[in-house]
């Protein structure tokens, strides 16, 4: 998943090289942290968090043949 979800963020986002993607796997979800450039904060979640739900929608799509839910978080840096 952390592929996809980087080609999607560097995709919308001014500074593409400060996007990072970390997943780490649970018991029943893989949790994927998503950083980017705190100018990009608001492109990446999108006016009433539309952005990103889309994103999570698509990511939720793509792993719907595993057994376990992708969880996509925008890691706060404060």
């Amino acid at each position: 998943m952390k592929p996809l979800i980087e080609t999607i963020v560097k995709a919308l986002v001014d500074h593409p090289e400060a996007v990072a993607v970390e997943c780490r796997e649970g018991e029943a979800a893989l949790l994927c942290e998503l950083s980017v450039h705190d100018d990009d904060i608001g492109k990446v979640i999108g006016k009433h968090g539309r952005t990103i739900q889309a994103i999570r929608t698509v990511v939720a799509a793509a792993a719907a043949g595993a057994s376990k839910r992708v969880i996509v978080q925008v890691k706060d840096k404060g």
